[in-house]
């Protein structure tokens, strides 16, 4: 089996896909840049930060690896296709009548 189609794989890609993330790597140098104008943090609030970032953002990964891990599971077995070509088909259709319906 490969890919992204466990929890642990799922949330291994979405970690590395946040770690390459430009916009990730800018914000957390700016909130550690910008706190050294003011009072200098201890090591205790230095590690406590960090620990607290780590676990934010694990938590909120963890959330989407395994709720779209679930949410992929469910479309992706018979009745799970049929629903997603029903509703694909019928939001094509209402939009290729709201294309032809004068303004």
């Amino acid at each position: 089996r490969r890919g992204l189609d466990t929890p642990p794989r799922a949330f291994a890609g979405v970690l590395a896909l946040t770690l390459l993330n430009p916009a990730t790597v800018v914000y957390f140098a700016a909130l550690v840049l910008g706190r050294q104008g003011g009072a200098d943090p201890g090591a205790a609030e230095a590690l406590l930060f960090v620990a607290g970032a780590f676990l934010a953002s694990a938590s909120w990964q963890l959330l989407i690896a395994g709720g779209g891990t679930l949410v992929g599971r469910a479309l992706t077995g018979p009745r799970g296709r049929r629903v997603t070509a029903l509703v694909s088909s019928a939001l094509v259709t209402a939009l290729a009548i709201a294309m032809v319906l004068p303004r």
